[in-house]
């Protein structure tokens, strides 16, 4: 369990300290729960097929990362014998069996999923193939030489016997293993054949229908070129999961902080997970198993396709009736106004930009005009996740050319991007721009982009404070807020967290904004407590924050004692929930929803009502790109920025809270279990649709005259 920090000692209720452990829903069983949430999407009837298929895909995907991160994490804990429980009180031990049995459902599950899919493909006229059979001469002369051409020269046909040993298979390795026989002979072999991932899953076959077939239908066809001389009389298919890939990764940093030493010694190389085709014969299962020494509870046989993740392959982007009508984003209207010059429309008032309704190239645009005004003197960035051919980071890289000092604090750690962040870091560094690569025990999480201008006589600063990464790609479906403010304070405080991430001196005080690992959950609780406070002298008191997860257990005995009070508490928390909801004398005044569809909720914010009911002009109201996590409070770099334009603050309360706490198309509702049920609307009102048809509350107000020229950009 992770301790509370000095001076957040945990003030609990009656009923919290007669629930001990039990306060707490476990974090990883949660996180399923989520997961089982997306395969439901992949259900919905109101979706066209190809986006329930993605769905689907998201499911399997994320299952897979979570092997390798948490359950690896968990098994680790296990095989070194350690036996201090999570904060809900189970061992890892018990976790880990809970884990694998639920998780094992959900993959049934999964695959029932694609079944129904499966038909509802076939009666749209997308036909996947699980044979060869019915097949004519046209169509198999054309997977033969497909085979021939694009496959055969890219396989490795192994034997294993005792001069062969069974290969090294990679993490998230698809293989083929057969029992061979020479025909009018006893002469058997054993071979296996590695599908590298490289490869389409699934080839499209030639024609006007819209047919595919599985890349190991195809080999499995052909077996005879890779094996010449023999013929296959058993086959089967298998997918594994390894932590190999993982040494000590931040996601899983509080299942593995106590035995790093042992934990490296004992897991490198070892299966977590082993899928296989149920129909696979026996004797082929037991080799498997006993070559790659995989526990057979750690071994599951799938009726269906294995890997699902796959299914992505399937979805063809010129088929429009399949998918989504494209959503159209809006441009900023504050920034049209004054003709794309976004630093005059900041210094008009504060600019709140809603992703993805609202386009994030008004971000792109903020960090080009910086790097191509004549004005801007220092351009200061965080960058933790971007895309491979970044227009942000082109666009620092045009800056630092052109001579502006030009600081990159660039995160290695960001888990899976590690390879492309350093290649950034290059780029800019070859361009002259100042890179610094964060602290070693802290990862650098918070979303900051400080521009210093000359403006006549004076310098004036402008700050981009994000819950999103600066991602042009992920910013398509992630629902995030972007802050683009002048305000004096809030751009002080972004230069001293800038001077903090670099020269690693803790700031003697910050004038507005909270940062991790220093203020945030001090500040965080202490208004919890205030809230609290207010309850108590009979005031008006509620909290309303949406978050992607609640886990932090300070946090969440704060949130006990402020429904306690009498607090009114209502939490949009997208995946894991360690909270309890609507339990009689601990949270009865807790209500926990989750909303998953079309656009992952992504966006940080708190709102605190301060004595008036919510929405009020009195609220305070903070956007963060931090989660309630102890690694967010304690082991990170994360912001938590006030909201404080009457007209931002409008926006934020007033709309996107409001309207995602009104939503019923896509939320689902937590019991004091942790088990999530379906909102069930009688009228129908959708989130995602109201901010993809109305413009936000800034772009519906009238156009504000113009600045004098006093500044403009060049």
């Amino acid at each position: 369990m992770v301790s509370p920090q000095p001076g957040n000692e945990r003030k609990k209720s009656s009923r919290a300290v007669a629930l001990g452990v039990k306060r707490f829903i476990n974090r990883e069983l949660s996180w399923l729960a989520f997961n089982r949430r997306i395969v439901e999407e992949a259900h919905n009837p109101s979706y066209p097929v190809f986006e329930r298929l993605r769905f689907l895909a998201i499911s399997a995907s994320n299952l897979n990362e979570f092997y390798m991160v948490r359950v690896a994490g968990l098994r680790g804990q296990v095989q070194a014998g350690v036996k201090i429980p999570s904060m809900d009180g189970l061992t890892p031990q018990e976790q880990f069996q809970a884990v694998r049995e639920d998780a094992q459902n959900l993959m049934h599950e999964q695959s029932a999923c694609w079944r129904i899919l499966h038909k509802k493909l076939e009666h749209r006229g997308i036909h996947v193939l699980d044979d060869m059979n019915g097949l004519g001469d046209k169509d198999t002369t054309w997977l033969k030489k497909h085979f021939l051409n694009q496959i055969f020269p890219v396989l490795t046909p192994i034997s294993t016997d005792a001069s062969h040993p069974f290969p090294f298979i990679p993490n998230l390795g698809f293989c083929m293993v057969i029992t061979l026989k020479k025909p009018r002979s006893k002469e058997t072999l054993r071979g296996l054949v590695a599908i590298p991932g490289l490869l389409d899953r699934f080839i499209r076959m030639p024609g006007r229908k819209i047919r595919f077939i599985r890349i190991e239908t195809l080999i499995g066809a052909y077996l005879d070129h890779l094996f010449p001389g023999f013929r296959a009389s058993q086959l089967g298919c298998f997918r594994i999961i390894r932590d190999s890939e993982m040494e000590i990764d931040e996601e899983a940093e509080d299942l593995v902080r106590t035995f790093e030493t042992a934990l490296k010694r004992r897991r490198r190389g070892s299966v977590i997970r082993l899928t296989y085709n149920a129909n696979m014969p026996d004797d082929l299962r037991d080799l498997v198993l006993n070559e790659l020494r995989v526990d057979p509870n750690d071994a599951v046989a799938i009726d269906g396709v294995i890997g699902l993740a796959d299914m992505q392959g399937l979805i063809l982007e010129s088929c429009h009736k399949l998918q989504f009508e494209p959503m159209k984003v809006r441009f900023p209207q504050q920034v049209r106004d004054f003709d794309g010059d976004i630093f005059a429309a900041v210094r008009k008032k504060d600019l709140i930009v809603h992703h993805p309704y609202e386009s994030f190239d008004a971000v792109v645009q903020f960090v080009q005009q910086a790097a191509r005004d004549k004005g801007v003197v220092a351009i200061k960035q965080t960058l933790y996740r971007t895309s491979n051919d970044s227009p942000i980071i082109a666009a620092l890289i045009e800056a630092a050319e052109a001579g502006k000092s030009v600081t990159a604090m660039v995160e290695l750690k960001a888990r899976f991007d590690e390879e492309a962040n350093l290649r950034w870091a290059r780029d800019l560094e070859r361009a002259g721009a100042q890179v610094v690569y964060g602290f070693l025990d802290k990862k650098t999480h918070a979303k900051v982009n400080l521009v210093v201008r000359r403006e006549g006589r004076v310098m004036r600063s402008y700050v981009h404070y994000g819950t999103g990464n600066y991602h042009p790609i992920t910013a398509k479906t992630y629902t995030d807020i972007s802050l683009f403010t002048c305000d004096p304070a809030l751009c002080r405080d972004a230069a001293r967290l800038f001077n903090y991430m670099t020269g690693s001196a803790k700031p003697e005080a910050m004038e507005k904004i909270s940062f991790s690992p220093v203020t945030l959950q001090t500040s965080l609780i202490k208004m919890i407590r205030e809230e609290t406070a207010n309850a108590k002298k009979g005031k008006y008191a509620a909290i309303w924050a949406k978050l992607n997860a609640l886990v932090d257990p300070d946090v969440i005995d704060a949130l006990y004692a402020a429904s306690d009070a009498g607090v009114e508490i209502d939490l949009v928390v997208r995946g894991v929930c360690c909270l309890r909801p609507d339990v009689v004398g601990l949270s009865e005044n807790i209500r926990v929803k989750s909303i998953v569809g079309r656009f992952l909720e992504h966006a940080r914010i708190v709102c605190f009502a301060n004595g008036a009911p919510l929405p009020s002009k009195t609220a305070r109201i903070f956007i963060s790109s931090a989660d309630w996590m102890p690694r967010n409070m304690h082991r990170r770099i994360e912001t938590l920025i006030p909201i404080e334009d009457p007209m931002v603050r409008r926006q934020v309360l007033d709309e996107i809270m409001a309207v995602n706490l009104k939503d019923n198309c896509h939320s689902w509702v937590s019991d004091g279990d942790g088990v999530y049920h379906r909102v069930i609307p009688e009228v129908n009102f959708s989130a995602h649709d109201y901010f993809m048809t109305r413009p936000s509350v800034s772009d519906r107000r009238k156009p504000p005259r113009k600045s004098s020229g006093a500044g403009k950009s060049k």
